[in-house]
Parts: structure tokens; sequence; C-alpha cells
């Protein structure tokens, strides 16, 4: 009978754990990968097929030449200068409920942490009260993260009509629960010295925020900031197939009517200005840092 592993009962049982978790990692990986590929019915075969070949032709052919007509580029000016502008609106909008819910949803300027030592003692009905807010701020953060823009288009249009103000909106909801979380995460890692120096001096919550906190913390709150952005204007063009105006609707006119010649300007139109904003926002995080 083999002898075992001297080592072995010396083990903790955490290192047992730990050294169990890629096996079972990997395990639980494959058998997702097996039931994806299957129930998501991945057929790269199809695209090989003649109707497959014949279908990817057709669409080649007929991006080719893009369209630069005078009446076609003039036509897309405003289509171009809204997408930018529900991307500004929509940023600007989430920023709005991102930052004060951000603020709310931070653990250590809610209930914990050396901000909050005298209000967290005595009963527990009196901590239950100070994390209420906390609590009920990162199930709103959620709620607003957890549903797609595109999601959230469709209800604004239901709401609100065509054209791109439920565009903003939904930006600004969806993307205002990212910014939160995201700025809540930032705040909770922060260094605590300044804060406590602060503190020490008598300084209130509100101060020890405008000048510990929120100095430390600039650089990353607009670094993400940019970054959804960018995102957003992304974003914008795919709110248009559903009426919410921008580059994307003219795409979705140019698909539905064949004109695929249309469709390669705008898609190089898309990119150069995806292109333009990524720069500009590069440029201005590396300002900032």
């Amino acid at each position: 009978m083999p002898s075992r592993n001297p080592w072995e009962a010396t083990l903790p049982f955490s290192d047992r754990s730990k050294s169990l978790f890629p096996a079972l990692f990997g395990i639980c990986f494959a058998a997702a990968f097996v039931g994806s590929w299957h129930l998501a019915q991945v057929q790269p075969g199809l695209l090989l097929e003649a109707e497959g070949r014949r279908n990817m032709a057709k669409f080649i052919t007929g991006m080719f030449p893009p369209e630069l007509s005078p009446e076609f580029l003039r036509l897309l000016v405003v289509p171009f200068f809204e997408t930018i502008q529900i991307s500004v609106m929509g940023t600007v909008l989430a920023v709005a409920i991102g930052f004060p819910l951000g603020l709310l949803g931070t653990a250590s300027l809610a209930y914990t942490g050396i901000l909050n030592e005298l209000e967290t003692t005595g009963s527990p009905l009196r901590r239950f009260g100070r994390a209420l807010p906390y609590v009920l701020t990162r199930g709103v953060l959620s709620v607003f993260r957890c549903i797609p823009e595109f999601v959230w288009a469709f209800m604004f249009v239901r709401a609100v009509g065509l054209g791109p103000f439920p565009g903003v909106l939904a930006i600004g909801v969806s993307y205002g629960g990212m910014l939160g979380k995201v700025y809540s995460e930032i705040l909770e890692n922060l260094q605590v010295q300044p804060s406590e120096a602060l503190q020490a001096t008598g300084a209130s919550r509100w101060k020890v925020l405008l000048y510990g906190m929120l100095p430390q913390a600039m650089p990353q709150l607009v670094s993400y900031t940019l970054y959804r952005w960018e995102c957003a204007v992304r974003a914008s063009a795919i709110l248009g197939f559903i009426g919410a105006g921008g580059l994307g609707q003219q795409i979705e006119l140019s698909m539905r009517m064949f004109n695929f010649h249309e469709v390669v300007t705008l898609v190089l139109i898309l990119f150069l200005l995806v292109a333009a904003v990524d720069f500009l926002s590069s440029r201005a995080r590396k300002a900032i840092v």
C-alpha cells in the first residue's frame, strides 16, 4: 500500500481548496462552453454553404464604390451632429445621475469607516437606519445598469416618441448606473490618511469629501467618464436603429433599401467619428493624469 504524502495531512484546508479551484473552474468552463455551443446553435458551416456565399457576395459587391455624392454627404450633416449631441447629452445626464448616487452608494461615506464611527455605534436598529440608504442606492444602480440601453430606448420611444431625446434618456439612465457603481468603487478604494487627517481637525463629512477624497479620485473619475463618452458615441449610433436619430437611423434606412454602398459610407463616417473621440479623450486623460 503506497504511503501517504506526509505534507498532505498538514496542508491547510484553505490551501487545498485553492489548489482544487483551477480544476473545478476548468471543468465548469468546459461544460458551459459545450452547453452554450449547443444551445446557441453555432453552425460555422452555414457561412460556407451556397446560400451564405451568395448573400455575402451580393452584400460585398453592393458595397463598392461607396456613395460619396455631394447630395448624400449633405444629407448626413444633421445625423452626424445628432450622433455627437446624443452622446454628449447622454453622458452629461449619466454623470448627473451617477455622481450623487455614487456618493450615496459609497460605503465609506454612507455608514462604515472612520467618518461614521460615532453614527454606527448604538443599537442595531440605528445601524440599520444608517445602512438603508446605501442598500437602496446600490439596488437602484443595479436596476439602471442591468437593463441595456437598447431596452431603455424602446421604453423611452414609447413614452416620448421618436427622435434623439429617447436616445439621450436611454444612455443617461443606463450609463448613469454604470458610472454610479464605478464612482463608488473608486471612492471606496482611496487612501484613508488624508480623510483621517481632515476629520481630526474637525472637518465635516462634506469637507472631507471635497478636500480629502475628490482630489485623489478626480483623475480616475474623469478618465472613466471620458471612456463612457466613447462608448456613448457607439451606443448612439446603435440606438438609431429603433428611431432615436443619428447615423444609426440612416444606416437602418440604407440597409432596408439594400443600398449597401451608402452603408459603407455611413460606417466609415462612424469609424472616423469614434476614432476622433478616442483621440480627444486620450489626450484629455493624459493632460489630467
